[in-house]
């Protein structure tokens, strides 16, 4: 199967698209996290509070999305999604690319991401990809957590 284009901006109107991909994907989680990672309103609120999603295209579907929010000299990526069948295929780095090069173009020098501290495999990940550990953060959401859990900030210079 041929890769998809280059990441496009994500309509409104794709919202419920995206919170399918994004559950499918966060389903990795379902381990601590109770419920849905997210779902159509969330995603419609992050776009109407000034964050965006890119994402790719496959044939007739979403195959990858990452959230997007640029605030001046920081931005912040997150909800990087990959549909479970297209994994370890280089898509998660093509979308980290293409959320880095947007930010930077729009006048961003630091990219931050949060990971909760339980997903031991990504510090790793993100590490070999310019990131360092920051600082930690609260859980956002403990009540729909069935473990203890924080965030892990990690940042890169662009």
């Amino acid at each position: 199967m041929p890769m998809p284009d280059v990441p496009r901006l994500a309509a409104v109107d794709e919202a419920p698209a995206l919170a399918r991909l994004i559950n499918d994907a966060f389903i990795v989680e379902a381990f601590f996290k109770i419920g849905d990672r997210t779902s159509a309103e969330e995603v419609r609120d992050l776009m109407h509070a000034g964050g965006e999603f890119l994402v790719l295209d496959g044939a007739r579907v979403l195959t990858a999305c990452a959230y997007l929010k640029v605030a001046g000299e920081r931005s912040y990526f997150g909800m990087l999604s990959i549909d479970p069948a297209r994994q370890r295929q280089g898509l998660g780095r093509r979308m980290i690319e293409a959320v880095e090069a947007r930010a930077r173009a729009r006048g961003s020098r630091f990219m931050d991401i949060h990971i909760v501290n339980l997903r031991e495999e990504l510090p790793p990940y993100y590490r070999r990809l310019g990131y360092a550990e920051t600082g930690t953060l609260p859980f956002s959401e403990p009540d729909r957590a069935s473990r203890p859990c924080s965030f892990v900030v990690m940042s890169k210079a662009l």
